[in-house]
């Protein structure tokens, strides 16, 4: 029983992590001018949506 605990907090753990991590590269895209998001095959508004931070912590 508790090693189904320990591995649900393992997995909650790492996609608050994976979360937070799509954050910041959202936010340091964010910088890049439209013609380099458009190589990326992304759009300024698909990052506004997917939310951005400027810093990781």
């Amino acid at each position: 029983m508790s090693s189904k605990f320990f591995q649900t907090a393992l997995d909650r753990l790492v996609a608050a992590r994976e979360r937070q991590a799509r954050r910041y590269i959202n936010g340091a895209m964010m910088a890049m001018d439209d013609s380099q998001l458009a190589a990326l095959g992304r759009t300024r508004e698909e990052l506004r949506r997917e939310g951005a931070q400027a810093y990781m912590f």
